[in-house]
């Protein structure tokens, strides 16, 4: 009960501020332009996601975290480096391929591409990518290898593919961030926090307990950069998914949803719940206390996944795209850029993995990295994400390339100056920043913005995005890591 107080408390504080915003904006800026309908299917989209992230996250309490980290302990205990590599690809893949976000940007680009490409074809190579990295992450921790060295080299391959493949480009680096779910992320933190227990040296244990998801969010990049050296699309005729419902009835997107969630985050979940059931068997014996602990953790996790994207999905999307489209109507480039980046600051404190990563930060680090510290600097960093991502649709001329070049070249270089937990918090960060709420609601907004400019490209100026939330917040956590340097020089620490 206590544990279900303080979730309730922190979603509360999270929620609240978004919501706040779009009221004023509503009654402010956006004045009769916003149609009423569309404010009151947000307000109870807002109070589905605050409920179902209460749920969510009592749910993964339970069930999620003690299953990946007694998953942890068991690879690190058998010691035997095949099978921790086949679980672990599985695992990954499997997870990857259920993922809600994947699926959604497959949906969007498969219709880019005309269907060229299936959307099953485009998870599958997506969970491909991610599973290898999430098996060469474990090898990683196992075998003590530099977590630095795996991400420069990730990267380096990415960008020389993104270079052969550069039709790919946006989208395949946006499933880097889509492949990092509310599921997803909570298992494979708790997974490396299990196996990095094992260390006996107490500091290679706290390092070892941030990367894997940086490592495995890496890895989702490469599937489609190496099918475009092999397809060409053409893109000329692409067309925006329109939605399955009346906009014009209130409650028209709430059944839509509701009828389809259920299903679709069933297929993320199961797979999850069917490796455990396999692990209780042969591997983990727990007691009947514990067992059904984590059962009644999955119950919850499953009914918590499906309120929450059913407000994301039927309330919180459409809001986005609307304010993005109204406020660039306006004509002062200024108000788009410098609300969407507040816009940001607020939806990064409703991500459910943002809860579970700064949550274990603080423990492993005990509270010597406060959570509300790295929380500030994850904001910073997506502001900076979003204003950035809105210069380039209002500019012609500024392509990904100016931005993630750059940036990631200073993410990759700086990380070798700032203490070594940093490396995989900061990537790790990054990571959940890009989660559900990230995915549509930020994703409509850019869609929104590119809508009202003549020059823009709806499709091409609205993938990117995702990236550029995964790229500045690991940029924002490296300089907190550089702070905390300076900072422990001066105090002798």
């Amino acid at each position: 009960m206590n544990v279900l107080i303080h979730k309730t408390k922190e979603v509360l504080i999270a929620v609240v501020p978004v919501v706040v915003f779009v009221v004023i904006l509503h009654f402010t800026i956006l004045r009769g332009e916003i149609p009423n309908i569309l404010f009151f299917q947000f307000l109870i989209g807002a109070i589905a996601v605050k409920l179902g992230l209460i749920i969510l996250l009592f749910g993964i309490e339970l069930a999620i975290l003690p299953f990946g980290d007694h998953m942890g302990t068991v690879f690190v205990r058998s010691n035997k480096l095949l099978f921790i590599i086949i679980t672990i690809f599985i695992l990954g893949f499997f997870v990857n391929f259920a993922e809600p976000d994947v699926n959604v940007l497959a949906v969007q680009f498969a219709n880019i591409t005309n269907n060229l490409i299936s959307v099953t074809t485009i998870r599958s190579l997506v969970a491909m990518g991610a599973g290898a990295m999430l098996a060469l992450g474990a090898v990683r921790i196992v075998k003590n290898l530099s977590l630095r060295l795996v991400l420069v080299t990730a990267y380096a391959v990415a960008f020389s593919l993104a270079f052969i493949s550069p039709d790919f480009m946006a989208i395949a680096f946006d499933t880097s961030g889509a492949a990092t779910g509310a599921i997803t992320v909570p298992l494979v933190l708790a997974l490396a926090l299990g196996m990095a227990s094992m260390k006996k040296d107490s500091i290679s244990a706290e390092e070892n307990s941030f990367g894997m998801v940086g490592t495995m969010a890496a890895g989702a990049i490469f599937g489609l950069l190496i099918l475009n050296i092999f397809v060409k699309p053409d893109m000329t005729e692409a067309q925006v998914m329109l939605d399955h419902y009346d906009r014009s009835n209130l409650i028209a997107p709430f059944l839509y949803y509701i009828k389809k969630e259920p299903l679709v985050t069933l297929q993320s979940l199961l797979p999850i719940f069917l490796i455990f059931l396999l692990f209780q068997k042969f591997k983990l014996h727990l007691p009947r206390k514990p067992f059904h602990r984590i059962l009644m953790g999955f119950i919850y996790t499953y009914i918590g996944l499906v309120i929450f994207f059913v407000g994301v999905h039927a309330g919180f999307m459409h809001m986005g795209s609307e304010i993005g489209y109204q406020l660039s109507k306006i004509g002062n480039p200024v108000i788009p850029i410098g609300l969407g980046a507040m816009l940001g600051m607020l939806i990064i404190l409703t991500e459910p993995a943002v809860y579970v990563l700064t949550h274990q930060i603080e423990d492993v680090t005990n509270g010597y990295i406060r959570r509300k510290t790295v929380l500030t600097f994850l904001a910073i960093g997506m502001a900076f994400a979003v204003g950035l991502h809105v210069l380039r649709t209002l500019v012609p001329g500024i392509t990904l390339w100016h931005y993630l070049l750059p940036g990631y070249i200073f993410a990759l270089t700086v990380m070798f100056f700032t203490p070594k937990i940093f490396t995989g918090i900061s990537f790790d960060s990054g990571a959940v920043a890009s989660g559900p709420m990230t995915v549509t609601f930020i994703l409509a907004y850019s869609q929104g913005v590119a809508r009202a400019i003549p020059h823009a490209d709806v499709l091409r100026d609205s993938f990117g995005v995702i990236v550029m939330v995964t790229m500045m917040p690991a940029i924002a956590l490296q300089v907190l890591g550089f702070i905390y340097k300076m900072k422990s020089k001066k105090t002798g620490v």
